[in-house]
């Protein structure tokens, strides 16, 4: 009779030892809406169609992948536009590379050499997409290049420029019905440009979640510095900042569309 009695003690024990516990699974970092949803079983996320993984996988993955970030170059690139920004994202433990039409050497305002390590032939993809001012209509005004944009749209996370690098994602459609800045001279020349967007006068940078534009040289830094607060939390942006003793900067000084 004892053993019948703790027997039945047990058997609720036994019942919820065997249960397992909930599991909530979700995508891996895919850059969608959809990295927020969680859903009680494994399958395939019905929004991005990536095979679903438990949480504990989704924060290894996460922790094990480097943002990788494209920097499109080009005869007359402006060198403290590029310059800035890569020393933020290379700091901040980002990949960056570089990539022109070709890989013939390329000349930064009359001086500065600078071989890209990719063409638009075998570039790879990158979760972030830069482009820069200076002569941009050499790469604006160029359909192979344009459409060599257009083409890695759907593998790009976030698009990123500084001062009239913006002019190249207008000619890729990125930039239409969004507010958006550039360099304070070319504000109306982007706004005949690209009619259905609003270009902003006096404005740092403007995150619109997917497309971040910024204004010349030191806003390019600041956008960069926002970017990287976005994708790795604030503190990791004001170490980058003091690491190069940038003591400009100011978070949450552009604006952000929400």
């Amino acid at each position: 009779m004892k053993r019948l009695i703790i027997a039945l003690l047990l058997f609720p024990c036994f019942l919820f030892a065997q249960q397992p516990s909930a599991i909530a699974y979700v995508c891996p970092p895919c850059g969608g809406s959809c990295d927020t949803i969680s859903f009680s079983k494994a399958g395939i996320c019905p929004h991005c169609e990536m095979t679903l993984v438990n949480k504990n996988e989704k924060e290894r993955l996460v922790k094990e992948q480097k943002t990788t970030v494209c920097f499109y170059l080009y005869d007359g690139v402006e060198v403290l536009d590029f310059a800035g920004p890569m020393e933020v994202f290379s700091y901040a433990g980002f990949k960056v590379f570089t990539v022109s039409k070709t890989k013939e050497p390329l000349i930064s305002q009359g001086i500065l050499k600078i071989i890209p390590e990719y063409s638009i032939a075998d570039a790879p993809l990158a979760d972030i997409f830069a482009v820069f001012g200076g002569n941009d209509e050499v790469a604006a005004d160029d359909p192979e290049v344009i459409a060599w944009i257009k083409s890695r749209d759907q593998a790009t996370y976030s698009y990123f420029s500084v001062c009239t690098g913006a002019f190249i994602l207008g000619k890729a459609d990125l930039l239409n019905n969004l507010q958006v800045t550039t360099f304070h001279r070319s504000v109306e020349n982007l706004q005949k440009a690209v009619p259905s967007a609003r270009v902003l006068k006096n404005t740092r940078y403007v995150d619109n979640g997917r497309v971040i534009t910024t204004a010349g040289i030191s806003a390019g830094i600041d956008g960069a510095l926002h970017l990287v607060a976005k994708l790795k939390g604030k503190e990791a942006a004001m170490k980058v900042a003091q690491h190069m003793e940038y003591d400009k900067y100011q978070p949450d000084q552009g604006l952000v569309v929400r």
